[in-house]
């Protein structure tokens, strides 16, 4: 075998991996912007700290700062622009839009009668419960108490961006299966194509050159499915069936097994993200260091 050729065929894979990845990343972004995907995780944790007040809380003019504001219709560029939910919210703020809303703000020399009173305003949640202890504590210090809030609240938005993340990569993994189902792309049979055809690993190995050569934004959903067309490498169940007429049971078994063995691999490896390919194309080709311009495709933005 000729490692030369070896490395041709897997750098061929790759860059089908990384296209197809880009397409799903640009899928997932568009629909988790659309749903509210990162609004949604870190309001389940304002709700543990404000309880029913969560909206009263997220209202707050140094938190309804932060809103971002995108087109009201993720299909329509040109419509009409809205707020949508806060996505993230710096500790610091958060903490000062709490004590904000439980009237302690500017509260001095309380004593904890005073404090568990003003505290008793709000509705139920951890939040509450949490400042409460603390003054069944001892701690009656406006600044202590709004040291350890601080604290705590650090806390839960590691804990929403983690929750982000994991719902990112849940979409991530979906879309990957339902991609390499719909264009049945087999890395077996790429695989095969690529080592039986010199022009085709020659194209391939142009392309790959080409992309691990781009810098700034990652390329439209038209120009990657194009990029696909050019390798001429037979993507789509009306290119990939092979199963001979008249085949045995033994033998459509065999092809059975091994249609969802290589769709397999393809759906694993286009979930790791186009990023992860982009990456190791780079390092293949000898392109220099890593850039930045392929999609995050997890999420991986912190949310405060």
């Amino acid at each position: 075998m000729s490692f030369p050729q070896i490395l041709e065929v897997v750098v061929g894979l790759i860059l089908v991996y990384y296209i197809m990845g880009s397409i799903v990343s640009t899928i997932s972004q568009v629909v988790m912007e659309s749903l509210e995907t990162r609004g949604v995780a870190l309001e389940k944790y304002l709700k543990k700290i404000a309880g029913d007040k969560t909206v009263d809380l997220t209202n707050m003019p140094q938190i309804k700062a932060l809103k971002p504001i995108r087109y009201a219709n993720w299909w329509n560029v040109f419509g009409a622009r809205e707020e949508k939910m806060v996505e993230k919210i710096p500790t610091a703020t958060l903490v000062d839009g709490f004590f904000d809303l439980a009237g302690l703000t500017g509260a001095k020399d309380l004593n904890a009668e005073e404090l568990t009173s003003l505290i008793n305003k709000l509705p139920d949640s951890e939040g509450k419960q949490a400042m409460l202890n603390w003054i069944n504590q001892g701690v009656t210090n406006i600044n202590q108490l709004k040291s350890r809030t601080h604290a705590y609240f650090s806390g839960l938005m590691d804990q929403a961006a983690a929750t982000f993340k994991a719902n990112a990569r849940a979409f991530v993994i979906v879309f990957s299966v339902i991609l390499t189902l719909l264009l049945g792309t087999d890395s077996i049979q790429l695989a095969n194509d690529l080592w039986a055809d010199a022009g085709l690993r020659a194209v391939a190995q142009a392309q790959a050159a080409a992309v691990a050569q781009q810098s700034g934004a990652a390329p439209d959903l038209s120009t990657l499915f194009n990029q696909l067309g050019s390798l001429s490498i037979r993507i789509g169940w009306w290119n990939t069936q092979t199963l001979p007429p008249g085949a045995t049971p033994l033998e459509m078994a065999k092809y059975g097994l091994l249609k969802l063995t290589g769709l397999a691999i393809t759906a694993a490896a286009v979930s790791q993200g186009s990023s992860f390919w982009y990456d190791i194309l780079k390092k293949i080709t000898g392109s220099g260091s890593s850039s930045k311009s392929a999609s995050s495709d997890s999420g991986g933005e912190s949310q405060g």
